[in-house]
């Protein structure tokens, strides 16, 4: 399972992408609002950081007004995924993006069937909402599994990116599942990398080293 980043703080990403671990990054409006600064330079700027795919999301909810943004964004750099919405303009986009040979990221998917229609039109990545379907009382892990199965089972090329991780044990579930990608944010990464007992270990071997000297 490869790791994306999910934000657009550029300080965080510089940091994390030092550890060797991150593989893309994802972005979106909200994210992209705290940081002050337009979708444009930002982009751009996460792009010189991170060479893997770095997806940036349209505004508008038309067919039209979603190729002319995602043109303008993919000339950013080769290696920008545009986020397209799960609706029925995103799908026509998306079909179109296809052809022209521009990768494309479809978003806020909460259904297998809309992950089935999103892989029909040509999406390279196809990004399930596990949290928020838990705040509705569903299950976002289940619905992984399914396209996990699915995907495999009919041999689509589409990518499944695990969206909406809110803990590792999140994390930990799609890892089982078997999904391609798994878009994080910052702290729950940092999260990751804890444990007692590693930290308990260090402690010893330090001082079991520092014993040794005397």
């Amino acid at each position: 399972m490869k790791i994306f980043m999910d934000t657009a703080n550029i300080e965080e990403i510089k940091e994390l992408n030092e550890w060797g671990i991150v593989y893309g990054v994802t972005t979106n409006p909200s994210l992209i609002a705290k940081t002050g600064r337009s979708q444009e330079e930002v982009i751009k700027e996460i792009c010189n950081i991170v060479d893997g795919p770095i997806s940036a999301e349209v505004i508008s909810t038309d067919c039209e007004g979603m190729v002319e943004e995602a043109r303008k964004l993919s000339g950013i750099a080769p290696n920008v995924v545009i986020k397209i919405p799960c609706i029925v303009e995103g799908l026509k986009a998306v079909r179109i993006l296809s052809a022209e040979l521009i990768e494309t990221n479809v978003t806020l998917v909460f259904s297998l069937s809309q992950a089935l229609l999103a892989a029909s039109a040509g999406a390279t990545y196809v990004s399930p909402f596990i949290g928020r379907l838990d705040d509705i009382g569903e299950d976002g892990i289940k619905l992984v599994e399914d396209m996990v199965n699915v995907f495999r089972k009919y041999e689509l090329d589409t990518a499944i990116i695990a969206a909406s991780i809110r803990d590792i044990e999140h994390v930990n579930r799609v890892m089982l599942a078997g999904v391609d990608i798994a878009t994080i944010p910052t702290k729950v990464i940092r999260e990751m990398m804890k444990h007692r007992l590693t930290d308990e270990g260090l402690k010893k071997f330090l001082l079991d080293y520092e014993n040794s000297k005397k």
